[in-house]
């Protein structure tokens, strides 16, 4: 069973992705989930943590408020694509439990510390200025984490909030290249995998049928992002970026990786948040692995009977 904390913002697809982690107990052991600033203001996405957690009947695992703007640049969220409130129009009501003290960055850097070499993973859905914050208050977690498996960046599909950023970079870029410059074994689904994975209706309507609280909720979200597609960008099918990570940790196999070197673009104003990666490398020195390739029906299968359980 791998030990997990979840650093997210949710967030449509982070609360899918959350969904899918909740309903894994037997493969993931989450000892915190922090939440940060991004697609929604700090005091939402904490709120719509612990919200997403009752609804899986998770109240088990503690949520932790960390970073309330990025490192450097203003704030910008993303709630044109993810409703006022961060879940669409999922009908909100107030958590019976809410957050424990702490600030997450604080509470990544003392779990890492407090666990043995490698023994945590983690999953990163959300601009990365928690796990920057993480680093620069214990600098030896980069040794002692498991691999970062984040949702970030851009490289052949280009961009999703400029020409050529991806929003999670995009937010806290001076927080991402910390993260990728520090030496921490990562694993890195960007745009070029996230948009392979898509929620058409066959894949909607297969959870939609799954009558679980977690499943009526996430075929909520997910038509809710599929309206905005269709709004918006034109397309039939919204892209499920962040149960990407948790799939990846629950069936690697699913996925294609390929080593790279990753930097991220943080001095450009018409730039600002590009991932440049490089496979021209000496794969055996690698730190950092780029999704390439995804298998969608096999992630949406595991997703459909996750939910049902």
């Amino acid at each position: 069973m791998k030990k997990i904390i979840f650093d997210c913002d949710p967030g449509v697809d982070d609360a899918v992705a959350l969904f899918l982690a909740f309903a894994s107990p037997q493969d993931l052991d989450i000892l915190a989930i922090t939440t940060v600033a991004g697609n929604v203001a700090a005091d939402l996405t904490a709120r719509n943590a612990a919200v997403i957690r009752q609804i899986a009947g998770r109240e088990d695992v503690p949520i932790h408020a960390g970073a309330r703007a990025p490192l450097i640049r203003p704030p910008f969220d993303a709630g044109a694509f993810h409703g006022e409130s961060g879940l669409g129009d999922l009908p909100l009501f107030e958590p019976a439990k809410g957050v424990e003290p702490g600030h997450a960055a604080q509470v990544i850097a003392d779990l890492v510390m407090n666990h043995a070499p490698g023994e945590i993973t983690l999953a990163v859905t959300g601009p990365f200025t928690n796990l920057a914050l993480a680093i620069r208050l214990e600098p030896d977690i980069v040794e002692r984490l498991g691999p970062v498996v984040v949702m970030g960046g851009a490289r052949r599909e280009g961009g999703n909030i400029t020409a050529s950023a991806e929003y999670n970079i995009w937010a806290d870029p001076h927080a991402a290249d910390i993260v990728f410059s520090s030496g921490a074994a990562c694993v890195v689904m960007g745009l070029d995998v996230t948009h392979q994975v898509r929620s058409d209706p066959a894949r909607t309507a297969a959870i939609a049928a799954v009558d679980t609280p977690a499943a009526r909720a996430s075929a909520a979200l997910l038509e809710f992002s599929n309206a905005i597609e269709r709004d918006i960008v034109g397309g039939s099918g919204a892209p499920i970026h962040d149960p990407c990570v948790v799939a990846y940790l629950l069936a690697p196999q699913l996925f294609t990786l390929r080593p790279c070197e990753l930097r991220v673009e943080t001095a450009s104003p018409l730039t600002l948040g590009h991932t440049a990666v490089e496979f021209r490398i000496d794969p055996t020195a690698a730190r950092i692995q780029w999704a390439t390739g995804a298998d969608a029906d096999g992630v949406f299968a595991l997703l459909t009977e996750r939910l049902a359980r």
